[in-house]
């Protein structure tokens, strides 16, 4: 007896646009929570996470410059982000946010690998 696994994508994209979709609500979701007071660049950042997201899921053509800028930018705001935070905060007081800004970079790191490589699968 072989048991099959009911969680089978045959395209990675589609994760990763979950990815993108999930950090563009958190970002823009984040910014309403804090009564439009947090920095204006972290709703930019997720709209264009989502815009991203959908042109990862259709595979456009125009995928390609929006994640590796979205990477550029992305991965700046992380790493920023997390000094920051551990300059002015202990390890122990936010190790769950520190830990959340990390895997974000890494996840974002791998996504935008991968659209790269599969740059010519894009219409």
């Amino acid at each position: 007896m072989t048991s099959k696994s009911s969680f089978n994508i045959k395209n990675p994209a589609v994760l990763f646009s979950i990815f993108y979709i999930a950090a563009g609500i958190i970002k823009v979701g984040y910014f309403a929570i804090e009564n439009f007071a947090a920095p204006p660049h972290i709703p930019v950042l997720g709209v264009l996470s989502i815009i991203t997201a959908y042109t990862v899921f259709k595979m456009k053509k125009w995928a390609l410059p929006l994640v590796v800028g979205l990477l550029l930018v992305g991965i700046t705001f992380g790493a920023t982000t997390l000094a920051n935070s551990l300059a002015l905060q202990t390890f122990g007081d936010a190790m769950l946010f520190h830990l959340a800004l990390i895997a974000y970079m890494i996840i974002l790191l791998i996504a935008s690998i991968y659209v790269v490589a599969q740059r010519e699968k894009f219409e």
